[in-house]
């Protein structure tokens, strides 16, 4: 019945709602007459005006407070308040019609409760509708069967979302405040955590949604912990901020933040460390339109700086950013001038131009080539990119008398087995050489500060291996690892932006700083966490029944099964606790400059034997040991 009622033409839908509502006027009248008059009323003289008043003074209201636009099954708060509102006038007109004009057998009380009945008969009419046609819907969605974690205002909210929308079947609310267990909220129950797994195996539950905005990082890892073994898909609700206007809707639903995934709490920033060289200064990003880049331009932004430049040799890359912070500005009132520049850092000419013409006070050099098999198939770009392009910034920035300068390095630099690695330590040693060749003799102020951040692997940049998983679960292929054992630590976009800013801060000259970035995880171990929160299982000897494979590739060249932060031992602390400052050797500029030589002759010649022969004579551990097979 529902189905065919839906089906009908709006205009049909539309006169049996006038009809309705102009019987209910109607039936409204009759009863406030017979409970003023305390009998079964029938009209008689001019008591026949006031049956006929009704319904003309109510549709022409109710069209112009666009209660006949609501769609019956979605109505919400809103149109309930305006069909009050709605009602509201129309007691008044009604009222004052009765009033003034007196007619005879006629109580004027009418006027009161002939309102506050239809009010009654019109809002009930609306809430039967929705019930009736949205629990239609709901019974027959294909979406799933849900359950909301978190019974406070967000998983209300979303309650409310999934009755409008009708996409999922929601069976109940899961809280862990007992004062809420065992009751029910709009006629959903409240369960307990310890319910779940057997409402998981005994009404089919596919779905279960965290509505926990503002639940800490500790918490929310020990749902997931709980919940990961069930055949369920897990997913999340958006933070506080992406809240704050107080609507959910089904299309907020996402899949588990990445740091749910890593398993730990980021790491907190220090606000002090943040401004100190940002607020009103001219700032330079090289790379701005890379997944590090682009997060660093946001971060900057925040923090109010008088220029911000926009580097980057990919014109896509370059607008996307460019338009993406343009927008931010009004939204943040924020007023920084912001200058998208197109140019390679292999251009020292272009790099200079730009350096003389916007003399930026600081420099954060996120621009390289960072694909461990790309750079391994196309050493000389690579080093063209990464080395020179580095040396070709660094001195653009120095003789433009930039006061700091930071490049954002990897933990690949550490005893690498591969031409990206050793082409970033290589970079690193050029700043820790200028460092040391430009600072002053005496008590004088360093002219440039050159510092770097070394960290791990980013999780959702580009070619980090989340994104991927998730692709290929979407489109059902094995998810695909290239060694059993192969092990990375991980941090998140926004903590390496944090890091990378704070850490510029702290520097004094020469610095390597690298981030405590707790206990290295292992692929695999990530690969499998993702499957089960996908509500799938892993296809494997033992369970030759699950959904998704995890398909062992074979490490690719120069790809290590373990990644290190640190040469040397003892780093030493700081003024953040979970950043530490590595105490490293380096070579004299002099003798530096020799190398950097020779490397840029056998670039040019794309001699691939003779880079890999140089970076072993520069990079400590670079050649000492074989890539591991897989």
């Amino acid at each position: 019945m529902q189905e065919k009622v839906l089906s009908w033409p709006r205009t049909f839908k539309l006169l049996i709602v006038v009809a309705i509502d102009v019987g209910m006027s109607v039936l409204a009248t009759w009863l406030a007459f017979s409970l003023r008059l305390d009998t079964l009323h029938w009209p008689s003289g001019a008591q026949w005006w006031v049956y006929a008043l009704a319904p003309t003074l109510a549709v022409p209201l109710f069209i112009r407070f666009g209660l006949y636009r609501a769609i019956f099954r979605y109505t919400g708060q809103a149109a309930l308040l305006a069909t009050a509102k709605a009602v509201a006038v129309y007691g008044g007109l009604l009222l004052g019609l009765l009033l003034l004009v007196r007619w005879p057998g006629v109580p004027r009380t009418l006027g009161v409760l002939q309102p506050m009945i239809f009010l009654l008969l019109v809002g009930a009419s609306r809430a039967v509708a929705r019930f009736w046609l949205a629990g239609w819907e709901q019974r027959h969605n294909d979406d799933g069967r849900l359950l909301i974690f978190g019974a406070g205002t967000a998983g209300v909210q979303t309650a409310a979302a999934l009755g409008i929308s009708g996409q999922y079947q929601l069976l109940g609310f899961v809280d862990d405040d007992l004062g809420k267990v065992g009751r029910s909220i709009n006629g959903i129950r409240v369960y307990s955590q310890q319910d779940v797994a057997g409402l998981v195996a005994r009404e089919g539950v596919t779905d279960i949604l965290l509505a926990l905005p503002s639940a800490s990082r500790e918490r929310r890892n020990n749902i997931i912990q709980s919940l990961h073994s069930l055949p369920v898909h897990i997913r999340t609700l958006p933070g506080l901020a992406d809240l704050a206007s107080g609507r959910v809707t089904v299309q907020d639903f996402k899949e588990l933040d990445i740091e749910d995934l890593l398993g730990r709490d980021p790491v907190a920033p220090l606000a002090g460390l943040l401004t100190r060289n940002l607020a009103g200064k001219v700032v330079l990003v090289s790379g701005a339109g890379g997944s590090i880049g682009s997060e660093l331009c946001r971060q900057i932004l925040a923090e109010r700086p008088r220029q911000l430049l926009l580097l980057d040799h990919s014109e896509f890359g370059l607008y996307s950013i460019h338009q993406e912070l343009q927008g931010l500005q009004p939204a943040q009132g924020l007023k920084a001038e912001l200058v998208p520049l197109l140019g390679s850092v292999i251009n020292p000419l272009r790099l200079r131009e730009i350096c003389e013409t916007y003399r930026p006070d600081s420099v954060y050099h996120a621009a390289a080539y960072k694909h461990v098999p790309m750079v391994e198939a196309n050493p000389a770009e690579g080093i063209f990119n990464n080395v020179f392009g580095t040396l070709n910034m660094a001195e653009a920035a120095l003789a433009s008398g930039a006061s700091r300068f930071v490049l954002i390095s990897t933990d690949k630099a550490v005893r690498p087995t591969n031409v990206m690695g050793a082409s970033k330590r290589m970079a690193e040693l050029v700043l820790q050489a200028l460092a040391e060749r430009a600072a002053p003799q005496t008590d004088e102020k360093l002219v440039t500060c050159f510092s770097m951040v070394r960290f791990g692997n980013v999780l959702g940049s580009s070619g980090s291996v989340v994104p991927l998983f998730r692709r290929q679960l979407a489109a059902g292929e094995p998810l695909t690892v290239t060694h059993s054992e192969v092990t990375r630590y991980f941090m998140t976009i926004p903590e390496a932006g944090q890091l990378v800013l704070q850490a510029g801060a702290m520097a004094t000259g020469g610095d390597v700083f690298v981030l405590d970035m707790g206990e290295p995880v292992k692929i695999i171990d990530l690969a499998r966490r993702m499957v089960a929160l996908s509500g799938m299982k892993v296809r494997d000897e033992a369970n030759p029944e699950g959904d998704v494979e995890i398909a062992i590739t074979g490490l690719r060249p120069g790809e290590k099964l373990y990644e290190e932060l640190l040469i040397g031992d003892n780093p030493a602390p700081t003024a953040h606790p979970r950043i530490m400052k590595a105490h490293e050797v380096f070579m004299a500029w002099p003798e530096l400059a020799l190398h950097l030589q020779t490397l840029r002759g056998a670039a040019a010649a794309s001699d691939v034997a003779r880079i890999k022969a140089v970076l072993k004579a520069c990079v400590h551990g670079y050649g000492d040991q074989p890539c591991d097979d897989a």
